[in-house]
């Protein structure tokens, strides 16, 4: 099976990241602003409903299509951060949700009248630990009154929607961490002001993320999505595209970084020549960008076994490790070709070091997926 390059989706995206150059997001950065405009072109366009089907008002492409859109978005020098949640976190309540629900709102996701950007899962005490979050959920008759707190839930104050985890059986019984837990649709529009309060937090990127406080939240029982007890294997399923997805984002920083690191040593001259002449120069960006091609091939392998129904796990994990390595890596390489104006907020470089160095955390450490390699690949002791 071979995959599709896109190539008509990548012309057409470039052509509307051309409307938003440095200036637009140097901007947002100072202001610490969302990208409204952009994402308002990006959902008037349809490429954020492009992995809704059909039926449901979008275009129905597969993962590889999306993958496509924003490693395009974050080629031309954009960020797709402020929207990209929308193509994966609707997975949860196309995969999961009753067909009334599917009709109830991803026709308006798709259309951009609804916004499902919000993802309320880490908390500050579990971090990645997820099996030992405290938000609670409990049912009182038609409805689950949740109390509780979330944090790194990014967009929250951009999303009518949040999908949310939350316990609702204690601990206890024989149960598992990650058993009792249930995900919840929360219409954000009605919750914020009635037990709902979002708190920005301020970061070194321009990101929109977010706290969010829970206090006897009323939610209608209506929205549980799928099985109660059974939202930790709801949200794991979804895990693999955005891993995947996330990748072709960084594979999209490195080319970036890349171009504008070729483009710099062959016009900056110092000693009458090209700095690009020197061998201390080309060879970090000549390195980086054999890392990049590298990653890129397991981000394509990656989604070649996810389009065939696999499971592909530990190349989805891989995909995003060496991907957002190959990305810091030509940060690296782009502030050092660059010297002095590396550090200038002009030439966006910094921008784009700082932006592309989040996935070196998010939305999972390095770390965890080398623990996920040594123990579900290789066979090593679980470590934690």
């Amino acid at each position: 099976m071979s995959l599709e390059t896109y190539d008509d989706i990548r012309d057409a995206v470039a052509k509307l990241c051309a409307n938003f150059p440095g200036d637009y997001w140097r901007k947002l950065d100072r202001e610490m602003a969302y990208p409204t405009e952009f994402v308002g072109a990006l959902t008037k366009a349809g490429w954020l409903a492009a992995l809704i089907p059909e039926e449901y008002g979008g275009a129905g492409l597969p993962l590889s299509a999306g993958a496509a859109i924003l490693e395009e978005i974050h080629k031309s020098g954009a960020n797709a951060g402020a929207c990209h949640a929308q193509m994966y976190t609707m997975g949860t309540l196309l995969r999961h949700g009753s067909e009334e629900q599917k009709q109830q709102y991803l026709p308006g996701i798709a259309d951009g009248s609804l916004r499902l950007q919000a993802f309320g899962v880490t908390e500050p005490t579990s971090g990645t630990d997820t099996g030992a979050l405290k938000t609670t959920a409990k049912l009182d008759g038609d409805d689950y009154v949740i109390n509780g707190q979330k944090i790194w839930t990014s967009r929250a104050e951009h999303s009518d929607l949040m999908i949310l985890l939350a316990r609702t059986t204690p601990l206890g019984a024989g149960l598992k961490k990650t058993q009792g837990l249930s995900v919840l649709l929360v219409d954000m529009r009605q919750a914020v002001g009635n037990g709902l309060t979002i708190r920005p937090i301020r970061t070194m990127m321009n990101h929109a993320t977010t706290e969010v406080f829970f206090d006897n939240l009323r939610v209608p029982a209506v929205n549980l999505i799928g099985e109660e007890g059974k939202g930790f294997r709801y949200i794991l399923s979804g895990m693999n595209s955005e891993r995947i997805l996330i990748a072709s984002e960084c594979i999209g920083d490195a080319k970036w970084l890349i171009e504008k690191s070729v483009a710099y040593a062959n016009e900056r001259n110092v000693f009458g020549r090209a700095i690009g002449q020197n061998q201390g120069v080309q060879f970090p960006i000549a390195r980086a960008y054999a890392n990049m091609r590298a990653a890129e091939l397991m981000v394509r392998e990656a989604l070649r076994l996810y389009e065939a129904g696999e499971n592909p796990g530990a190349e989805a994990n891989m995909a995003k490790m060496l991907a957002a390595d190959a990305s810091n890596e030509a940060a690296n390489a782009a502030v050092q070709t660059h010297g002095g104006f590396g550090f200038a907020e002009d030439y966006d470089v910094e921008r784009k070091f700082r932006e592309t160095r989040l996935y070196q955390v998010a939305p999972i450490s390095t770390n965890l997926i080398l623990s996920y390699l040594s123990e579900h690949v290789l066979g090593l002791p679980r470590s934690y």
